[in-house]
């Protein structure tokens, strides 16, 4: 391939992935999730923030993983970071996941479907402690696929 080629491939491959990377941030606005946190966290002076957090560890996590960029850093660091990291990332997609559900209606659907009064807070609740669970089980026996 000529030099050419490279270059409108790379351009190409850029164009896509600016596409996609702002269609997942739109989602993630459209829902309401930073908006919605700011909100019960008495925030809201900080959405600017929050948003921009957002944007840039999206953007810095894709560069990490297309140009597999691998931190070398001592075992104690690291081990304390990794649970940090992994915790922040799941209650991320964790309130990414109610938040679409809630602004689809599917929780109050499914609530009225059920003839659900009260405990719906539990079921949530329960439902975030079995993920938890499987995931402690899933890395406690090795497997995750690395």
């Amino acid at each position: 391939m000529t030099w050419w080629k490279y270059i409108i491939l790379g351009l190409t491959a850029f164009g896509g992935g600016s596409v996609i990377s702002a269609a997942v941030f739109a989602l993630i606005a459209s829902t309401g999730v930073i908006t919605r946190m700011a909100g019960k966290t008495h925030t809201g002076k900080h959405v600017t923030k929050y948003e921009t957090a957002v944007v840039a560890g999206g953007t810095l996590w894709n560069i990490f993983w297309v140009f597999s960029v691998k931190l070398h850093m001592p075992v104690t660091v690291s081990a304390v970071l990794q649970p940090i990291i992994g915790l922040s990332q799941g209650i991320f997609v964790g309130c990414l996941a109610i938040s679409l559900a809630e602004a689809l209606n599917a929780t109050a659907i499914f609530a009225r479907r059920v003839k659900l009064r009260i405990g719906f807070s539990y079921i949530i609740l329960a439902v975030a402690v079995g993920k938890v669970t499987a995931a402690i089980i899933q890395f406690a026996n090795g497997w995750v696929k690395k």
